[in-house]
């Protein structure tokens, strides 16, 4: 799951401001999920917008704003669409760069990108993948120390944690510690004898 936060609404309005019709698009999704641009968002950023005087002609939530496939899905989705002169996209970046594909016309983001994590419950759980494109979790326990760890150790922790929390951020367990933990758990601490070569961020 993509985790996006919403943008400051002072933000969001200045980007809108000169533009005389707006259509918004909402993620029934990731973006749904978190709460940043489900249906009662959509409509709230209607609301909002509305209220401070810009010119709204309609909102909608795709089904995945990341995997909307043509131009055609969209008219048929929001037929008013067509008149507008910006749309603002209540999705990821992924899913807003994608609309973007299909709009002839500025196609604004109303939530930042945080990270690739995933949702236990209610809970959002932040970087849990760093999308490197060198997948190494299996040698440390389905856990990523390249999205984990803040200074992206691959051959254990640094030394700064104190009780079990990342010195670079206080309120964040040592990943570290989470990956001996889980490789004791399952009974693989021999993976830890193995000394990683840095990951070469040109390959992809």
């Amino acid at each position: 799951m993509i985790i996006s936060s919403s943008k400051p609404f002072n933000e969001i309005l200045e980007m809108l401001m000169d533009k005389d019709a707006v259509y918004i698009i909402g993620c029934s999704v990731c973006a749904a999920k978190q709460h940043v641009g489900g249906e009662p968002e959509v409509a709230e950023m209607v609301s909002l917008l509305s209220d401070a005087g810009i010119n709204v002609i309609g909102g909608v939530v795709a089904k995945a704003a990341c995997s909307v496939r043509s131009c055609e899905y969209l008219m048929e989705l929001a037929p008013n669409i067509k008149d507008a002169t910006a749309v603002l996209v209540m999705a990821c970046g992924s899913g807003t760069s994608n609309i973007a594909r299909f709009m002839d016309v500025d196609v604004y983001p109303a939530n930042n990108t945080d990270s690739l994590g995933a949702m236990a419950g209610d809970k959002v759980i932040h970087h849990l993948c760093a999308m490197c494109g060198q997948c190494t979790i299996a040698d440390f326990g389905g856990i990523c120390p390249t999205a984990q760890c803040p200074k992206e150790l691959l051959n254990g922790p640094c030394g700064g944690s104190m009780d079990g929390k990342c010195e670079v951020d206080s309120e964040k367990d040592c990943a570290w510690e989470l990956i001996y933990e889980r490789l004791e758990r399952i009974g693989r601490l021999d993976l830890l004898d193995e000394v990683r070569d840095a990951k070469d961020r040109l390959v992809k």
